[in-house]
C-alpha cells in the first residue's frame, strides 16, 4: 500500500496544476460552467490521479519486467525469426492496448473507422518495433535509420495529396504521436533493455533508447497508406462534447464500455506473454504471481485513468477552446504555452522514460534536465498549434523545418541523446495531449475557423507535441558539447599560463 500511495501523491502532484487553471478559469466572469460540468471535471480529475497512480505501480510490477524478460528471453534463444514473428506480434497487441490511441480513435471516428485506425497503427508499430530490434542487433546508427524513415515519410506526404486526401497529413502524424504512450512506452523500452542486456555492452543499452523513436514513425506511414489507397474523401464532423446533467450514468457507461475494452486488450497481451513463458522464458511461480498483480494494477489504473479522461477532460478542454478563442489571440497562445507546460507534468509515461534516461545513463541526463526540455519543448508547440489555427496555415510548415533541424542535430550531439530525443518526442505526445489538448485546439478552431477545419487546424497538435522533444532534448548534448568544448580551452589555458611562468627571463 505504502507503493501505492506514493505513485497516487506523484500523480496528484502532477495533475494538481492543470486541474487548478480549470477552477481558476471557472471562477472568471469568461466561463459560465454548470455545476454538472464542475462536478463531472471534479470527478474526472479524481480518477485521473487514482488511475496515474495505479497505472504507475502497474506498469512497474508488470509491463516492465515482462518486456525485460521477453526481451532477454528471446535473445538468448539465438533465433533471429522467433524475435521478430514475437515482437511484431506483441508491437501490435500492446498498440492495440494503448490508451491514448484509443482516446485519439473516439475522437475521428467521424472521418474514418476508429477500429481500422487502431489496428493500421498497431501493424504499422510491429513492423517497425522489428526494424528497432535490428538495428540494436546490427548496431545500426539511429540518426541514418531516422533520415530514411523521414525521407519515405515525406514522399508519401506528397502522394497523399496527389491522392486528394491530404486533410489526412495531420492526423497521420498525431497517429505516430499517440501510439507510444504509457502501455507502449514501459514495455518496449524494457523490451529494448531486455534484448541489450543479452548483448552487453554499454553502447548496446543506449542504443535501446531508439526504439520508441522508430514504432512512432511506423503508424504515420501506416496511416499515410491508409489514406493514399481509399478512395472516399475524409470529412470530420466534431464529437457531441456536451456534460450530460446524469453524471453517475455517465461515468458508469463509460466505465463499462471502458472495462470491456482495456480488459480485452490486456487480455490478449497476458495471453501472449503466457505462451511465451510456457516455450522458452520459464518464469518461477512468484515471479509470474508478482506479474499478475501489476497486470491487475493496470488495469484498474487504465479504467479509471480512460474514464476520467473522456468524462470528464474531453468536454472541458473543448469548452475552454472555444470560449478561449473569443478572447485576444495574443492571450489564448500564452495559455496555450502555459497548458502545454502542465500538460508534460501530467503524462504517465513521462516519468517511465525519465527514469529509465537517468538508470541506463547513469545519471549523466537527470529528470530535472529532461522535464525542463520537454516542458519547453511542449508549450511551445502548443503555442505554435495556436499560431496556426488563428492563422490557418498548413502543418507541412512546421513539419519539414522541424524535422530537418532535429535530423541536422542527430549528425552532431552523441547518439544517446538523438535515441533519447525522439523517445521523449512519442512518450509527451500521451494520453493527455490526445484527451485535453486536442479538444482544447478542436474548441479554437471551431471558433475561429469552423468545423469544417478541424481536420486540417486542430489535428497535427499532437504531432506538433511530438516533434517538439526531438529538437529540445538535443540541444541539451549540443549543449553538453559546447560545454565540454569550454572546459577543454580553459584548461588548456591553464596550462599555458603555467607554463610561461616557469620560463626563465635572462634578457
Amino acid at each position: 500500500m505504502s507503493q501505492l500511495w506514493g505513485k497516487i501523491r506523484e500523480a496528484l502532484l502532477s495533475a494538481l496544476p492543470i486541474t487548478a487553471i480549470v477552477y481558476i478559469l471557472a471562477l472568471t466572469p469568461l466561463f459560465n460552467f454548470s455545476k454538472y460540468e464542475l462536478i463531472t471535471f471534479t470527478v474526472g480529475a479524481v480518477m485521473l490521479i487514482l488511475g496515474i497512480g495505479f497505472f504507475n505501480l502497474g506498469a512497474d510490477i508488470a509491463m516492465t519486467p515482462m518486456g525485460v524478460q521477453v526481451g532477454a528471453g528471446l535473445s538468448r534463444q539465438k533465433k533471429l525469426w522467433l524475435l521478430l514473428a514475437v515482437c511484431f506480434l506483441m508491437g501490435v497487441l500492446i498498440t492495440v492496448a494503448e490508451p491514448d490511441l484509443q482516446v485519439l480513435a473516439k475522437q475521428v471516428s467521424a472521418v474514418m473507422n476508429g477500429t481500422l485506425l487502431i489496428y493500421t497503427v498497431g501493424i504499422g508499430v510491429g513492423i517497425f518495433l522489428m526494424a528497432a530490434i535490428l538495428r540494436i542487433i546490427f548496431k545500426k546508427p539511429l540518426s541514418l535509420i531516422l533520415a530514411l524513415c523521414y525521407m519515405l515519410v515525406f514522399a508519401l506526404a506528397l502522394m497523399l495529396s496527389v491522392s486528394g486526401n491530404i486533410s489526412l497529413l495531420p492526423l497521420s502524424f498525431d497517429s505516430g504521436g499517440v501510439t507510444t504512450g504509457p502501455i507502449t512506452v514501459p514495455f518496449i523500452m524494457a523490451l529494448g533493455v531486455g534484448v541489450a542486456s543479452v548483448l552487453g555492452d554499454r553502447k548496446s543499452k543506449e542504443n535501446s533508447f531508439g526504439l520508441v523513436a522508430l514504432c512512432s514513425v511506423g503508424p504515420i506511414i501506416a496511416v499515410m497508406l491508409l489514406g493514399i489507397f481509399s478512395k472516399n474523401k475524409m470529412v470530420y464532423n466534431v464529437p457531441d462534447y456536451n456534460v450530460s446533467s446524469d453524471v453517475l450514468n455517465a461515468f458508469l457507461n463509460n466505465l463499462a464500455h471502458t472495462a470491456k475494452e482495456v480488459g480485452i486488450a490486456l487480455l490478449m497481451i497476458v495471453a501472449f506473454f503466457l505462451a511465451c513463458n510456457f516455450i522458452f522464458l520459464h518464469l518461477s511461480k512468484r515471479q509470474l504471481q508478482k506479474i499478475g498483480v501489476g497486470v491487475v494494477f493496470t488495469y484498474i489504473g487504465l479504467v479509471i485513468f480512460l474514464t476520467g479522461v473522456n468524462v470528464g477532460f474531453m468536454p472541458i478542454g473543448y469548452q475552454i477552446g472555444y470560449e478561449l478563442a473569443k478572447t485576444s489571440k495574443v492571450f489564448l497562445t500564452l495559455f496555450g504555452l502555459a497548458v502545454g507546460v502542465l500538460v508534460v507534468l501530467a503524462e504517465p509515461a513521462i516519468h517511465v522514460l525519465n527514469s529509465q534516461v537517468e538508470e541506463i545513463t547513469g545519471g549523466a541526463i537527470t529528470k530535472k534536465s529532461m522535464i525542463m526540455g520537454l516542458c519547453i519543448g511542449v508549450g511551445s508547440a502548443i503555442a505554435l498549434s495556436i499560431i496556426r489555427i488563428i492563422f490557418d496555415f498548413s502543418i507541412v510548415y512546421y513539419l519539414i523545418p522541424g524535422y530537418f533541424i532535429s535530423l541536422l542535430l542527430s549528425l552532431v550531439v552523441p547518439p544517446v541523446y538523438t535515441a533519447i530525443a525522439f523517445d521523449s518526442g512519442g512518450v509527451a505526445s500521451g494520453p493527455m495531449t490526445s484527451g485535453f489538448i486536442l479538444p482544447f485546439a478542436t474548441g479554437v478552431c471551431v471558433m475561429l475557423q469552423g468545423s469544417e477545419a478541424v481536420l486540417n487546424d486542430a489535428f497535427g497538435v499532437v504531432a506538433l507535441v511530438a516533434l517538439s522533444p526531438l529538437i529540445t532534448i538535443q540541444l541539451l548534448g549540443f549543449r553538453s558539447i559546447v560545454s565540454e568544448f569550454v572546459k577543454e580551452r580553459r584548461a588548456m589555458r591553464r596550462i599555458i599560463t603555467a607554463d610561461d611562468k616557469q620560463i626563465i627571463n635572462f634578457m
